[in-house]
C-alpha cells in the first residue's frame, strides 16, 4: 500500500501545481512525477559536480595520461 504524504503548498507551489495539472493530470500524479524528476536532476547535478572535480584534479589527469600511455604499449599492432 502506498504511503500518503500531505504538504502545505505556498503560493509558488500552488502555481506550479496548477501548471502541472492544467491538462487534467491528477494532483498525485503530478506531484509524484515532479518528485521523481527532482531526484533525477539532483543525481545528475551531483554527477556533474563530481566529473568537474575529477576534471580539475591535475594529479588524476596526469595519472590518466600515464595509464593511456601504458595501455598503448600493450596494443597488438
Amino acid at each position: 500500500m502506498a504511503e500518503t504524504i500531505t504538504f502545505r503548498p505556498d503560493e509558488d507551489a500552488r502555481r506550479a501545481l496548477a501548471v502541472l495539472t492544467q491538462d487534467g493530470t491528477p494532483v498525485s500524479t503530478a506531484v509524484r512525477a515532479a518528485l521523481i524528476q527532482a531526484a533525477k536532476t539532483a543525481a545528475q547535478d551531483r554527477l556533474r559536480a563530481e566529473a568537474a572535480a575529477l576534471a580539475a584534479d591535475e594529479a588524476d589527469r596526469v595519472e590518466a595520461v600515464q595509464v593511456l600511455r601504458d595501455m598503448e604499449t600493450l596494443r597488438a599492432w
